[in-house]
């Protein structure tokens, strides 16, 4: 029997799709509480519209608001997550002890609703062997589907190998780790994003320093040799692969100089996957597919930091230059066959 959420091969009424969304956030008043004591230099600029506004709210409620705003713009599923920067700025024991809690919370929350919500797990990598046993077990005892992880641990980068035991973990349960933007260091931001007022600060981060951080973040674990030693470990990034695919080409020659096993590109079709996350522009689709093929693109809406028009989510893809079975599989078809394959 075919699951209808299994596109291998699959036609029928794009209408009928069910639409998941892999980036989507919530936020709890005790990982807020632990953000607000950190030193300010510590702090994230997205702490301010995790506490603050609309937002805030939006990122707070996991009942009634949420599951109408996911009708609103067409989405069936939610993979919630904690959002930016998740516990990975504060001491080891606040981290460990709120990687607990916030995944405990998820996975109540996902079996309150299971029709709507999945989740990804939240990693408390300033205690990385820690961390390596939170993910096996929210994956074998929570019922969660992986973890979302950021690039940086305060001035450590992810590539560093005392965090290689997460990566053996997911690779051994075959749980995907999404990799997800945070702002700059703040030499970056001085360097760099510093004397233009509000539009340094949102150049320095939802318009690009983000996205670059995260490119950069993604570009050191190919370079350091992770996916070279954990083969078989499957990360997802957002906005279109986090502006690397754009570069890819001129970024080939690197695998060469890096003393790498496979071309650059091989390991974007292999290892990494890419969402949209709520950049619903035909010009990007068209480009990752040429890319890294239709079997390596999922669905994302970044709930709540990008705002889709009524039905936006789902006629972006109705829409789209592309067969109802691949249509399906980027829908939900691609996360659905990743999700089967976990070791639970």
């Amino acid at each position: 029997m075919t699951d209808r959420n299994d596109a291998s091969g699959l036609e029928g009424d794009a209408s009928a799709m069910r639409f998941v969304g892999l980036e989507e956030h919530f936020v709890v008043p005790d990982v807020l509480a632990a953000w607000q004591a950190l030193d300010p230099l510590l702090q994230d600029f997205a702490l301010i519209p995790a506490s603050k506004g609309e937002m805030a709210h939006q990122l707070a409620d996991l009942g009634e608001r949420r599951l109408a705003d996911m009708a609103e713009t067409g989405l069936d599923v939610q993979v919630l997550s904690l959002t930016t920067p998740g516990v990975q700025s504060l001491d080891a024991d606040a981290a460990v002890t709120l990687q607990f809690a916030a995944n405990e919370l998820l996975a109540e929350t996902v079996r309150s609703r299971p029709e709507h919500y999945q989740g990804l797990a939240t990693l408390a990598t300033p205690a990385p062997e820690k961390a390596a046993r939170e993910l096996e077990r929210a994956v074998t005892e929570l019922g969660l589907d992986g973890a979302m992880l950021y690039g940086r641990t305060r001035d450590e980068n992810l590539d560093d190998p005392r965090f290689w035991s997460i990566f053996e973990a997911a690779e051994a349960l075959r749980a995907p780790l999404y990799l997800h933007p945070q702002t700059p260091p703040p030499s970056v931001r001085e360097a760099y994003y510093s004397g233009l007022g509000a539009a340094g600060v949102a150049l320095g981060t939802h318009r690009l320093g983000w996205h670059y951080e995260t490119g950069v973040q993604l570009l050191r674990l190919i370079i350091s040799g992770v996916f070279d030693r954990f083969p078989d470990l499957q990360v997802v990034v957002g906005h279109w692969g986090e502006s690397v695919l754009f570069f890819l080409e001129r970024l080939a020659p690197i695998a060469a100089i890096a003393g790498l096993e496979r071309p650059l590109v091989e390991y974007f079709r292999t290892n990494i996957s890419v969402t949209p996350s709520g950049m619903f522009s035909p010009r990007y689709l068209r480009w990752a597919i040429d890319l890294v093929g239709v079997d390596r693109i999922m669905f994302a809406t970044d709930y709540p930091f990008e705002v889709a028009p009524s039905g936006g989510a789902r006629r972006f893809l109705q829409e789209a230059d592309l067969s109802d079975a691949d249509r399906m599989k980027i829908a939900s078809g691609n996360w659905e066959r990743m999700r089967a394959g976990i070791r639970r």
